[in-house]
C-alpha cells in the first residue's frame, strides 16, 4: 500500500473477509473505512465484526472508520414455489399483494402500499433494472402489468418505479434498531438509504443522538426525488454517497455520470465529503484482475474529486479481496498523478465568514505557493482538515489529534492522513509546535530544512477553535 494515495477506499465485510487472517490482509492493502451493510447479517455478527476491525487496526498502527450502512425501504417481491421463472416479452403478470407463493403468473409484494403508488402507464423496473413491466391496470390487491423484456425473476428482487415516486419511508422500523446498534459499536458514519428530503436525514441524526451517538450522517443519493432537493439534502448531512445501482435505475443509466459530477462538485462546494459506489470493479468478484472499463470508472472517480471510492460485493463476497483494494489502489495513485492543481481559480470565488474556515484556507494558500512539504492541522474535531482537503492544493494534509474517534473521522477525508498526538495537549503553543515538529520527524513525514505550514487553535485543546497559523522551517532554531 502506498502511504500517499489521498482517494480513500471504502471495503464492504462480508463472508469473503470473515477470516481474520484475509480481513487483516485487506486492512494492510489500503482499505481506510470498512462498511458494515446492514441489508444482510445480524446485529451480532456486525458488532463482532467492529471489534475485530479495531484489533486488526491497532495492530497494524492503522486508524479505520466504521461505516454503518442502513438497509432502508428496499421493496422486494414474495418468493416463488420454484424459487424462479423464466418471462418473455408479452407476457402478462400481476403482483399480488395477497399472493403467498408465486407462479408462472403472479407473485406477492413485502410492500402493500406499491398499489397505491402506481398507476396505469407506469414502467415497473425489477432486480435492478434487469427485468421491466408496464402496468396495465390497478386493482384492490393486484397490479396488472405485461413484460416488455425477456428475462429470468427469482424470490425476492427490488422492484423501482421508473422515475421514482414511491411514498416509502426513508427509515424503516428495523433501520431504527440499527441505529441503536450502530451507536452500540462506536460506529463512526451512519449512511441513510433512498432519503428523500432533508427531514429524513434530521431524523436519522436525532435517532443516533438520542442514542448517544455521534456518528457522521452519509444521504445516499439514489432516488429520483432526492436529485431537486440535493442541496437541501447536503446541508442536512456530513457526507454524501452516489450510490449509482438504484439511483440509475430511477432515473436511468445514461443520467448517472452527469450527476455522478454535479453530486461530487456540490458536496465539496458545500464542504460535505463523497463516496463514490456500486460495481466499481464488479468483474472482481469472480476475475484476479479489473476490467479497463472499470479502471477508467475508478479514476473518473477520482479525477471528479471523491473522497473515497467504495467497493461492495468485491471485498464481501468475491473470490479476490485483497486483490481488488490492491488493484484499487494503484488505480487511484495513477489518476491522481494527473489530477489538476487549481487552487486559486478554486479559492478567488469562494467567500468565508469563520475564523477557523479562513484559517484553513489561508494555510492552504501559502503551503501550495510556498511548496510546503505538509500541511498539518493540530485538531480536535477534525473540521480544519476537513476545509483543507476541499481543494487540490497538491500538499498532502495531517491531522494530528489525540482523539481516536477524530482519527478515524478523516480517515475517510481526501488527502488527509490522521496521526496520533500523544500525551494530550500541550501547555503552550510553542511546546506544541515543537511536539508537533518532532513527531513529524520520527514518522518521515518531514525532514530537517522542510517547510511544513500548521494550524491550531488558542485556548489550546478547544474544539473549532482554529484561529493561528504559522510557517516553519523543520529544524530551525525559534
Amino acid at each position: 500500500m502506498s502511504t500517499h494515495r489521498a482517494t480513500k477506499i471504502v471495503a464492504t465485510l462480508g463472508p469473503a473477509t470473515a477470516d481474520p487472517e484475509v480481513l487483516e490482509r485487506v486492512l494492510s492493502a489500503g482499505v481506510n473505512v470498512v462498511r458494515m451493510n446492514f441489508s444482510h447479517g445480524t446485529a451480532e455478527e456486525h458488532t463482532a465484526r467492529v471489534a475485530l476491525v479495531r484489533r486488526l487496526a491497532a495492530g497494524l498502527g492503522r486508524d479505520v472508520g466504521i461505516l454503518a450502512d442502513l438497509q432502508g425501504p428496499k421493496i422486494r417481491i414474495g418468493k416463488f414455489a420454484e424459487g424462479r421463472i423464466e418471462l418473455r416479452e408479452g407476457d402478462g403478470f400481476v403482483f399480488d399483494i395477497e399472493c403467498t407463493l408465486g407462479d408462472q403468473g403472479r407473485v406477492g409484494l413485502d410492500y402493500p402500499e406499491l398499489i397505491e403508488d402506481v398507476n396505469a402507464g407506469d414502467i415497473l423496473l425489477l432486480d435492478d433494472g434487469r427485468m421491466k413491466m408496464r402496468v396495465n391496470q390497478v386493482g384492490s390487491h393486484t397490479i396488472h402489468c405485461t413484460v416488455l423484456q425477456n428475462g429470468a425473476l427469482s424470490n425476492r428482487k427490488g422492484i423501482n418505479r421508473q422515475g421514482g415516486g414511491l411514498s416509502a419511508p426513508a427509515l424503516t422500523s428495523k433501520d431504527m434498531d440499527d441505529i441503536r446498534v450502530a451507536v452500540a459499536f462506536d460506529a463512526d458514519f451512519i449512511a441513510v438509504s433512498f432519503p428523500k428530503t432533508a427531514a429524513d436525514m434530521y431524523m436519522a441524526r436525532e435517532l443516533a443522538r438520542a442514542a448517544g451517538g455521534r456518528a457522521q450522517m452519509i444521504a445516499k443519493i439514489e432516488r429520483y426525488e432526492a436529485i431537486d432537493e440535493l442541496a437541501n439534502i447536503l446541508e442536512a448531512s456530513d457526507g454524501v454517497m452516489v450510490a449509482r445501482g438504484d439511483l440509475a435505475v430511477e432515473v436511468g443509466d445514461a443520467a448517472v455520470p452527469g450527476l455522478q459530477k454535479r453530486i461530487i462538485r456540490m458536496a465539496r462546494e458545500l464542504n460535505r465529503f463523497t463516496i463514490t459506489a456500486t460495481q466499481m470493479m464488479e468483474s472482481m468478484i469472480e476475475s484476479p484482475v479489473p476490467t479497463r472499463a472499470e479502471v477508467s470508472d475508478v479514476a473518473n472517480a477520482v479525477l471528479d474529486g471523491t473522497d473515497a471510492v467504495m467497493l461492495s460485493a468485491e471485498t464481501a463476497a468475491g473470490h479476490y479481496p485483497v486483490d481488488v483494494v490492491l488493484a484499487m489502489d494503484r488505480v487511484c495513485i495513477e489518476a491522481e498523478k494527473s489530477h489538476p492543481v487549481r487552487l486559486d481559480t478554486g479559492l478567488l470565488d469562494r467567500g468565508f465568514s469563520r475564523i477557523d474556515q479562513s484559517i484553513a484556507v489561508s494555510a492552504l494558500f501559502a503551503a501550495h505557493h510556498m511548496k510546503a512539504r505538509a500541511l498539518v492541522a493540530l485538531t480536535q474535531s477534525g473540521s480544519t482538515a476537513l476545509w483543507m482537503s476541499r481543494f487540490n492544493s497538491g500538499v498532502p494534509i495531517f491531522a494530528l489529534t489525540p482523539e481516536d474517534k477524530t482519527r478515524r473521522r478523516v480517515s475517510l477525508y481526501r488527502d488527509v492522513t490522521p496521526v496520533l498526538m500523544p500525551g494530550g495537549v500541550a501547555e503552550d503553543r510553542d511546546m506544541l509546535m515543537a511536539e508537533a515538529e518532532a513527531l513529524l520527524i520520527e514518522r518521515g513525514i518531514a525532514s530537517p530544512g522542510d517547510v511544513i505550514v500548521v494550524t491550531c487553535g488558542e485556548p489550546l485543546g478547544k474544539s473549532g477553535g482554529t484561529n493561528t497559523m504559522k510557517i516553519m522551517k523543520v529544524g530551525a532554531e525559534r
